[in-house]
């Protein structure tokens, strides 16, 4: 039987490419990091390691095991984390997915209530930009943005949180900063940043409503993400249109102006699996439920919610959902 305490050496050494890497951030001595090595190498009947340069590389057999290792460690990990939740009296457990800007304007909240609502519910809270195809890899509740023929799949439930409009993000001196709104062909001549990945939906939404306009949007960064994307607006590179929701994560000097006529809408749904319905996940997508419906925009205030007029939304296809 492998011993775990050499398995956690052993990665430490793979980790750190050479024993006295190890060693110190082990806190052990080298001597005694060799003795282990030399012990699981005996244990398993394999060359672990092989001399590069001054350090040491694994051997297609040590990159086999350190993959092993890997699971096994967090499968230990997850079970001490079990035992200590119920030595603390924790006795449930509720699993929490969201994407980036969902989680900067809603999780706080939702998981302080949920924490107060419910002391004895350990939360675990993963960040997911997409929602996993397999069941098994899924959260208790998961935020995602709607794709074009969104099915949550079997034992899950969707449920609509909000309808997250698009925004201009500009330098507060540029020309159109002090707008209510902005219509989108008017963005056709500036120079654009992309903040979201080439496939992903958000960016799709957007890419739609140019086109319906008439324009395809002339991208001369691919930030890829909003905080970078704005980053680079900050910087004088040129502008970025990214969804309401993601302004909360705006720096200063920057404003951002409602996109209308057309305007691109990404649809953002709580996506819940049925076998964990109980108190605490009704809990929860209230929580998430009672934000959108009461913050769907924080960040938006007077005129500029005025702008967002029911009629301004693209129908059918430019639409998330």
């Amino acid at each position: 039987m492998l011993d775990i305490h050499r398995l956690r050496v052993f990665r430490s050494v793979v980790a750190s490419g050479s024993v006295q890497g190890a060693a110190a951030n082990l806190a052990y001595t080298p001597s005694a990091v060799s003795q282990q090595i030399t012990a699981l190498q005996r244990e398993t009947g394999l060359a672990l390691f092989e001399r590069a340069g001054r350090g040491l590389r694994p051997t297609p057999a040590g990159v086999a095991l350190a993959a092993e290792a890997d699971a096994l460690l967090a499968r230990l990990g997850e079970a001490e984390s079990r035992v200590a939740d119920l030595r603390a009296g924790r006795t449930g457990r509720l699993s929490i997915a969201y994407f980036a800007s969902a989680g900067a304007a809603w999780l706080p909240s939702a998981v302080r209530g949920i924490s107060e609502a419910f002391p004895g519910v350990r939360l675990d809270l993963r960040l997911s930009e997409t929602l996993p195809p397999a069941a098994e890899d899924r959260a208790d509740l998961q935020i995602a943005v709607e794709t074009d023929r969104f099915d949550p799949g079997p034992g899950f439930s969707a449920h609509r949180l909000c309808e997250d409009p698009y925004l201009a993000v500009l330098p507060r001196d540029h020309p159109r900063a002090g707008d209510a709104s902005i219509d989108l062909p008017d963005l056709a001549a500036e120079p654009w940043i992309d903040s979201d990945v080439p496939d992903g939906p958000c960016r799709a939404r957007l890419v739609e409503a140019c086109h319906a306009a008439g324009f395809s949007p002339p991208f001369r960064l691919q930030a890829h993400d909003p905080s970078t994307a704005m980053a680079f607006v900050s910087a004088g590179m040129g502008v970025t249109v990214i969804p309401g929701l993601c302004s909360v994560l705006m720096p200063a000097g920057l404003t951002a102006i409602p996109v209308v006529r057309p305007a691109p809408v990404r649809t953002v749904t709580a996506v819940l699996r049925s076998a964990s319905d109980g108190p605490p996940l009704r809990a929860a997508l209230d929580a998430f439920l009672a934000l959108a419906t009461d913050r769907p925009l924080p960040h938006l205030a007077g005129a500029a919610m005025q702008a967002l007029e029911p009629g301004d939304a693209v129908q059918g296809e430019v639409r998330a959902g």
